[in-house]
Formats: structure tokens, C-alpha cells, sequence
């Protein structure tokens, strides 16, 4: 007796010719379920560069009432921004998690180079092992765009505050 393996999705024995036909209405929900995961992970990393400063000043700018600028408004505008970062990293490791969850990639601890232990160089990385995701890509080519838009901007657009 041969023992070979089923794929996922391929049509058993037992499939009835209603499962089959739900087939590819599963695989567009899925994909579509994917594509909303990506789309919201590049607004959510999008809105950690931008959206969380900016809302963050626009916090500051509501408490005082003055024209000028007060420690407690600076205070005001730190912690908004630090709770609004916390809460977008947050997001932004539910959706990892639940991207992980619907293309059923396997769970694996997320640590550190550095924290590592210097015995586990032999598993091999975490990323060798099981690849990086579309949402991890997403978030890398956020990074550099932001990374990319500041340098441009500090060394071609950005005036010297010195006095000439």
C-alpha cells in the first residue's frame, strides 16, 4: 500500500461536488482576507512615521492655550506620541499574528539576535527557517521609504537654523 500525501485543496474520495465548488470561493475570501491584512499593516506602519507625530502635536497644540511653546505642552505631546507608538506597535503585532494565523505559517519564538543563546547558532535563523511574510516585507520597505524621505529632506530641503 502506498502512503502519498493529499495537498490542500485537491478533491479526496470523499469530496462532495458541493465542497469542490466552494473551493475557490474559500481561496478569493482568503486572498482577499490577505490583501486586507497587507493593506492594513501599510496604513498602520505608514501611520507610525507620520500619523502618530503629527496627531500627537495636534494634541500639544489643543492644551495650551498660549501663542508660546510650554513645558507642559512639550509633556502633553511626548506622552500622546508614546502612547499613540505603543498602541500602533501593538496593532501592528495583532495583525503579524493574525496573518500568521490565516496562511498558517508556524508559531516560532521572535527573539532577539542578541538575546539569543549563543547555543542556538546551529538552528539557524528564524527567518531561514520559516521565511519572512508579505506584512514583513511591508513594514521594511516602510522603514526605508522613511528612512530615505528624512535623509533626502535633511540634506537637500532643510535650512541651516545658524545665522549666515
Amino acid at each position: 500500500m502506498t502512503t502519498g500525501t493529499i495537498r490542500p485543496g485537491a478533491p479526496t474520495a470523499t469530496s462532495s461536488p458541493a465542497s469542490q465548488a466552494d473551493e475557490p470561493r474559500e481561496r478569493r475570501y482568503l486572498t482577499l482576507k490577505r490583501a486586507s491584512m497587507a493593506g492594513a499593516t501599510a496604513f498602520v506602519s505608514a501611520n507610525i512615521w507620520v500619523g502618530a507625530p503629527v496627531l500627537a502635536l495636534w494634541i500639544g497644540s489643543q492644551v495650551v492655550a498660549k501663542r508660546t511653546l510650554s513645558m507642559a505642552a512639550v509633556g502633553v505631546v511626548v506622552v500622546a506620541l508614546a502612547v499613540l507608538e505603543f498602541v500602533l506597535a501593538v496593532v501592528l503585532t495583532w495583525l503579524n499574528n493574525v496573518y500568521d494565523e490565516i496562511t498558517g505559517r508556524p508559531r516560532t519564538e521572535r527573539r532577539a539576535t542578541w538575546l539569543r543563546s549563543m547555543r542556538a547558532e546551529s538552528e539557524g535563523h528564524v527567518s531561514q527557517r520559516v521565511g519572512i511574510t508579505m506584512l514583513e516585507r511591508i513594514v521594511m520597505i516602510n522603514v526605508y521609504i522613511a528612512v530615505i524621505t528624512l535623509v533626502i529632506w535633511f540634506f537637500v530641503f532643510a535650512r541651516s537654523p545658524l545665522p549666515r
